[in-house]
């Protein structure tokens, strides 16, 4: 790890927002619970950052943005331009500022791979936006097929939830660094979403094995959360003690 002092304090983003901030649109104790309708606009994107993840109303595919660009991906395996009329239960944003640049020219897991950028991290203390671009071997991902209510609580939805491998594809791994006190708000640790050099197909990411790629990372210093103004989050139990066990559940590789 690097000392305090070699912690960079980056510039504001676009509209004043701070770069080192990551924008957070309520929790993932929220949807685990099942409150799957958020107020968030994606129209708003554009004030938050220019890169992020999340979900979609009624869980009706993920979410992944690089380089101002925001996409759907269904559980048809389909990837669409996201639309201003869109809304989200829950997504991360940032604008992204890269601080740290590495390149993986060989055959690595995915554990591999995260033992080494953990290697890389100023603290595993702080938050980080993280971007792959180039050849996977494989990648496995999932999208949540759409909920209608009465909802289930998530580590329901997500028993019948498609899951795809892509062997030798191109494209862009973008997502999260969580530490680990913040679980619950987000997903701690790694929080990854895929789609193909084409901008047509991808997921959640559950699994990977990288060929070559560049590895930027931005640091991040700051959390801002907004939480919904709704009448389900209001109303939602977010005490759930097992909520560790459910994420493990509901966001990592199924057997």
């Amino acid at each position: 790890m690097k000392n305090a002092s070699d912690v960079q304090v980056l510039s504001r983003g676009r509209k004043g927002q701070p770069a080192s901030q990551v924008y957070q649109v309520s929790t993932m104790t929220s949807l685990l619970d099942g409150v799957y309708d958020g107020d968030f606009e994606m129209a708003d994107i554009p004030k938050y950052g220019d890169f992020g993840i999340g979900t979609f109303n009624q869980l009706d595919g993920e979410l992944i943005g690089f380089d101002g660009e925001f996409y759907r991906l269904r559980s048809d395996g389909k990837a669409t331009p996201v639309q201003d009329g869109d809304r989200s239960p829950f997504c991360s944003f940032t604008f992204f500022k890269p601080d740290i640049t590495h390149k993986i020219d060989a055959k690595m897991t995915r554990e591999e791979f995260e033992e080494e950028i953990i290697s890389l991290l100023p603290s595993k203390n702080l938050f980080y936006a993280i971007r792959l671009d180039g050849v996977f071997k494989k990648v496995k991902t999932r999208t949540v097929e759409l909920q209608e209510k009465p909802y289930v609580p998530m580590v329901e939805a997500v028993k019948t939830q498609p899951v795809f491998n892509f062997d030798n594809i191109r494209g862009t791994i973008a997502g999260f660094w969580t530490p680990g006190y913040a679980n619950g708000i987000a997903v701690s640790g790694y929080h990854l979403h895929f789609i193909d050099e084409g901008r047509n197909t991808g997921g959640h990411v559950f699994d990977y094995v990288i060929e070559e790629c560049t590895v930027t990372i931005s640091q991040k210093m700051n959390m801002n959360l907004r939480l919904p103004n709704t009448s389900d989050f209001f109303n939602a139990n977010l005490d759930n003690p097992d909520f560790a066990k459910d994420i493990e559940t509901t966001e990592g590789n199924p057997e």
